[in-house]
């Protein structure tokens, strides 16, 4: 049989769809996230600035109240309930199937910005569309698309925040794939390498009140480092403990049975003939191994949550994280260590009167490989501009579909 492939037809359709909105299939993770939730996110990437987690303590704060840690305003199935309930009648035709079906894909990079702050107990609701497809040269395959989705947020009063997201699709074959990871070395840690990254934990702490000054601040400032390993399965754990459990809704027992029968190709056999979940691969070594790699692995959205604590504990809770992308480039492998990084790159006034700092990023593993490279803005208040002023959402949105088009007409990634 012929393998499916990408072709101009595919692309042409798909570039249809930008711009048409669509409801997003999971219903949100925290329907009204309150105080809890907040703790429960920033416990879940290992978090423990007080802003997010001690109400007492973000009462004293600029915000004079407790207000969500960055993850978790948008993070794909967090919060938000559809805007849009259904497909547009008019498009129904048009966002039937997938024009690149079989062709694979994985989850490359993201980009978030936020806008205001999310407090307790709001509803929050969402709106999502394709916003950018782009036929690129591949390093695996001659041919690979970037499928950029937009998805935007907003509570009862104002826009919260938007997350691009980069599915690569790719041509490329399981064998190729195997290949890439067969150098990968797993071994035993030494005492004394235990020691050092225990080391690091007990420096770490968040500036907290202490403002970060734009005066004080100078190109070639570090940011970091902060360690974020060994993995383990358990760190995994306590990751879907906050999190939930993602796209495709997993659940135990009888509502996992419903799952099953929803999504039936989303399950497959394990040793003892049990139909269990793909997404296994992130805690059974045995069927992280079958699909090409040397043991279980982590998700990528967790080391974005990581770089979104090395910005927020690095500029204190004065400031206003605005911008954050990374790329994930290389699997983290249950066992790997972390390292982040950061250096400020410029110090400027963004939008007119704003003072903006964007950071170079790094999280770098124990064998010395980049596996996720990142960049972002951060707004510090200034002595001579005074506190924060947030920023504006892209083209002056005022609503959700205003927000999508301005990220579509807006886009210009390579």
């Amino acid at each position: 049989m012929e393998e499916p492939g990408i072709t101009d037809e595919g692309i042409a359709r798909l570039r249809a769809r930008i711009g048409v909105p669509y409801p997003h299939p999971q219903p949100p993770h925290y329907r009204r996230p309150n105080v809890d939730s907040f703790r429960n996110v920033a416990v879940a990437y290992g978090d423990d600035n007080p802003l997010w987690c001690d109400p007492d303590y973000a009462a004293t704060s600029r915000w004079e109240g407790s207000l969500a840690p960055p993850p978790l305003v948008g993070g794909d199935t967090l919060i938000g309930e559809n805007e849009v309930p259904g497909v547009p009648d008019e498009h129904r035709d048009l966002m039937k199937g997938d024009p690149l079906r079989g062709v694979h894909a994985f989850y490359s990079a993201s980009a978030r910005e936020w806008w205001a702050p999310l407090r307790p107990d709001r509803r929050c609701l969402r709106r999502n569309a394709l916003v950018a497809v782009l036929d690129k040269p591949s390093e695996f395959a001659g041919r690979s698309v970037h499928e950029w989705t937009g998805e935007v947020f907003r509570d009862e009063g104002a826009l919260l925040s938007a997350q691009y997201r980069l599915m690569i699709r790719t041509e490329r074959t399981e064998a190729r794939q195997r290949k890439k990871y067969d150098a990968v070395e797993l071994r035993p840690y030494e005492d004394e390498e235990i020691e050092a990254i225990e080391a690091q934990y007990a420096a770490e702490r968040p500036r907290g009140g202490e403002p970060r000054w734009f005066e004080d601040v100078a190109v070639g400032d570090v940011v970091g480092p902060m360690v974020k390993g060994p993995l383990t399965v358990t760190d995994m754990v306590c990751w879907h403990a906050g999190m939930g459990m993602g796209l495709y809704g997993v659940k135990p027992l009888r509502l996992g049975y419903r799952n099953r029968r929803r999504i039936p190709t989303f399950f497959h056999r394990d040793d003892l003939n049990v139909p269990d979940v793909m997404q296994r691969v992130h805690w059974d070594p045995a069927f992280a191994r079958r699909s090409g790699n040397p043991t279980t692995f982590d998700y990528g959205r967790m080391r974005e949550t990581w770089l979104v604590h090395l910005c927020t504990d690095w500029m204190g809770d004065d400031a206003w994280l605005w911008k954050l992308e990374c790329e994930f480039r290389l699997f983290n492998y249950v066992g790997d260590t972390q390292w982040l990084r950061g250096t400020v790159a410029r110090t400027y006034l963004a939008e007119g009167d704003r003072p903006a700092v964007d950071l170079e990023l790094e999280v770098r593993n124990q064998r010395g490989d980049v596996t996720t490279p990142g960049r972002a803005t951060v707004l510090v208040p200034s002595r001579r501009h005074g506190p924060v002023r947030l920023p504006d959402p892209p083209g002056g949105a005022t609503d959700l579909q205003g927000a999508l088009d301005a990220m579509a007409a807006g886009f210009d990634r390579e």
